[in-house]
């Protein structure tokens, strides 16, 4: 049975949901959202860089919104105060929504490209923290900030971040910021829990997933949903949503978990928060 998993504020949120990234057909999401509901899906993960807000207001029109949790992502041209509060409203337009559940902000700002990364970081997130007063949005969050990331929020902010969405799979495990974030009570969403696919050709996570009669996919996200993370798959295809959903029925053993722990990296998304350039 899918687990609740409880924000710093008392709101829930399902530990597993649904990725929409790459998903821009209309039709296509419609059909996969609502599948996702019939399966159980309650979470529903876009971003404003996904280009897909309005298919997926399309996608949920019909579906009871009480119901759902909406999650969405700001993106690096919308950095600021200002800026950042108008991109929301601008997202609840396409959305056709009067609130969100979750809004991240979607990356840092890059060192690369601004010395004062940090003071650029904070004035985003007082702008996120004025549309959690406002009740524009249920909870606010963060992707892909690191350790030194979250620090040097922390100085500045009156409500810290209540999720943390980061590249998680097999061969990148992310402890520290895993550790850091449970410290300080922010829930860990995995991106990419199957990393960009290498993974699931792993000798040791086929051997286990023959042994256990279940896909290396399901094997992946066991381990992280053992671990205590939220895991938001993405899926076109209607026939992998409940496959994804069935992880929550079966375990690993602590020596599997811990197999897993220390497979290498073998592909991912392999963007570095600190080193990118491009639209960091």
């Amino acid at each position: 049975m899918m687990r609740l998993m409880t924000l710093r504020n008392g709101n829930k949120i399902p530990q597993i949901g649904l990725g929409t990234w790459q998903i821009t057909d209309r039709d296509l999401m419609k059909q996969i959202v609502c599948a996702a509901y019939e399966e159980g899906y309650r979470l529903i993960d876009t971003a404003a860089a996904y280009s897909n807000e309005i298919a997926v207001a399309k996608a949920i029109a019909n579906l009871p919104r009480e119901e759902l949790l909406l999650s969405d992502k700001v993106w690096n041209t919308n950095r600021g105060y200002e800026a950042v509060q108008e991109a929301c409203r601008r997202s609840l337009k396409k959305l056709k929504t009067d609130y969100l559940d979750l809004y991240l902000i979607h990356w840092p700002a890059s060192g690369k490209l601004y010395p004062n990364w940090s003071d650029i970081n904070a004035d985003t997130w007082r702008g996120m923290e004025a549309l959690y007063r406002e009740g524009l949005v249920r909870a606010i969050g963060v992707c892909n900030f690191k350790v030194h990331h979250l620090k040097e929020l922390e100085k500045t902010v009156e409500v810290f971040p209540f999720v943390n969405q980061i590249e998680i799979h097999p061969g990148k495990n992310q402890q520290e910021v895993i550790t850091y974030c449970m410290d300080k009570g922010i829930l860990l969403e995995a991106s990419s829990p199957l990393g960009n696919g290498q993974i699931l050709k792993n000798e040791d996570l086929v051997s286990l997933a023959e042994e256990k009669g279940k896909t290396v996919a399901q094997i992946c996200l066991r381990w992280e949903i053992q671990k205590g993370l939220i895991v938001i798959p993405k899926t076109a295809r209607v026939q992998r949503l409940r496959e994804n959903f069935s992880a929550f029925d079966f375990k690993l053993t602590d020596s599997e978990m811990e197999m897993i722990d220390n497979i290498p990296y073998c592909g991912g998304i392999g963007i570095d928060s600190d080193e990118v350039t491009q639209f960091g």
